[in-house]
């Protein structure tokens, strides 16, 4: 009788829906942590032109500075997510998410880096 298995459908259809695809293993989620609270500076995002655009003006903003260039673009969704980040591309800087949801301009993450890193 199909007629009374309505719970137990819904609870498979909950199991199986996943923002990360079922990446969310507490072994992956640690290390996601763990890699949040490196400093550094990072870009958020599956590498759609958006994402691309932040990288650029982020690299020309630190190039300006005279600081590292060395940026690390987080494509897993799960890393992603590990941030609290629903909207990218997002920009991090030394752990922090400074922006999230937009693509900035340089002279944007050259006012944000002066303010957190002086």
């Amino acid at each position: 009788m199909a007629l009374f298995n309505f719970g137990k459908k819904k609870e498979e259809e909950k199991k199986e829906s996943c923002c990360c695809a079922g990446n969310c293993t507490p072994e992956n989620m640690q290390a996601a942590e763990e890699e949040k609270s490196s400093k550094g500076v990072k870009i958020l995002g599956g590498g759609c032109a958006k994402c691309n655009q932040l990288e650029a003006a982020t690299i020309e903003a630190l190039t300006e500075l005279g600081m590292d260039t060395t940026i690390d673009h987080v494509k897993e969704y799960e890393k992603i997510a590990a941030y609290g980040v629903m909207t990218t591309p997002a920009l991090v800087v030394d752990g922090k998410v400074v922006s999230y949801g937009k693509v900035l301009k340089k002279d944007e993450v050259i006012k944000i880096l002066k303010d957190i890193r002086g």
